[in-house]
């Protein structure tokens, strides 16, 4: 048994062949495209996009086509899961004396590339606190000028993690991720596009 969602009507469970060995929900979303896709979220369940106007036994003769893809998909996604869960857990942050720790840690390593990068970017953060957060390694609050780095920082090469810290102290010159942002890190750190590529390959290996 697996549930689908359309996006223009309510929640309705279909009582049909399940397509892989475990419970699922399929989101269909109807949209401008000219064509069927399809994607997996990271909680397992599939979202399919199809074009205004399609029936839902097409929608229906897709996913059944792709009933393969799926299944191999979702076990990649959990493989990938399995392989992130297997990094963070480099870093025991479960007790206050390894938060303690590792504060201490992040305070040796962040405050000096701080201190350095803002004197020679002309900015000022007001504040710099650090948290246990897999979803980002930094992030501006730029109303407040305050910056959160994630502990998981420790886990990464001293480079990549400057990379970060000139990351968010150029949103304190330029909010958003458009062509100025990127030439202010062109100018600051040259090889950033580099080292966020090593970051996504050392949460990978």
């Amino acid at each position: 048994m697996f549930c689908i969602l359309f996006s223009a009507s309510s929640f309705i469970s279909l009582h049909l062949q399940s397509l892989i060995d475990t419970h699922m929900a399929i989101e269909v979303t109807y949209r401008r495209t000219g064509r069927m896709s399809m994607r997996i979220v990271k909680n397992g369940d599939v979202h399919v996009s199809a074009p205004l106007g399609t029936s839902r036994q097409t929608v229906m003769d897709f996913i059944e086509r792709n009933r393969n893809w799926i299944s191999q998909a979702r076990k990649r996604m959990e493989q990938q899961l399995d392989t992130r869960a297997d990094f963070y857990a480099q870093l025991p942050l479960a007790t206050k004396a390894e938060r303690e720790e590792a504060t201490l840690r992040m305070e040796a390593l962040i405050q000096p590339l701080v201190n350095s990068y803002a004197k020679t970017m002309g900015v000022h953060p007001r504040q710099v606190s650090y948290k246990a957060i897999r979803s980002y390694w930094g992030k501006c609050l730029v109303k407040t000028h305050d910056i959160i780095f994630s502990y998981y920082l420790l886990l990464m090469p001293e480079w990549c993690v400057e990379q970060v810290v000139v990351h968010e102290l150029a949103h304190l010159i330029v909010a958003n991720h458009g062509p100025r942002f990127h030439a202010l890190m062109d100018r600051y750190f040259p090889r950033w596009r580099e080292a966020r590529a090593e970051m996504r390959r050392v949460v990978r290996a």
